[in-house]
């Protein structure tokens, strides 16, 4: 997305656009965290959030998110998302203007 990280203790670390202070995302570790099962079901540990991020290319931003060591996943509901998992087994979606 071509934001930087502008601020960052042991257990937290907040990005933002470069230009602007606002919008920016933070993130905490939550030390006993469980991925969410995709799709979900009954009983399984559930999606707390996710992002949404609008792409251009979804070929081309799957591979790259792909080459930061995302996952994509096997169920994908709609041709023009793609459905990854980063890292951390947290889930996002990449989609196409329109879907």
């Amino acid at each position: 997305m071509g934001w930087e990280e502008v601020d960052r203790e042991p257990d937290w670390v907040r990005i933002k656009a470069p230009e602007r202070e606002r919008p920016g995302l933070s993130f905490q570790l939550e030390k006993d965290h469980r991925p969410p099962a995709w799709p979900s079901g009954p009983g399984e540990q559930q999606m707390q959030a996710h992002l949404d991020i609008q792409v251009d290319d979804l070929a081309a931003e799957t591979e790259r998110a792909r080459a930061l060591s995302a996952t994509v996943e096997e169920h994908q509901p709609q041709d023009d998302v793609r459905v990854l998992r980063d890292a951390h087994g947290h889930l996002f979606c990449l989609f196409l203007p329109g879907a």
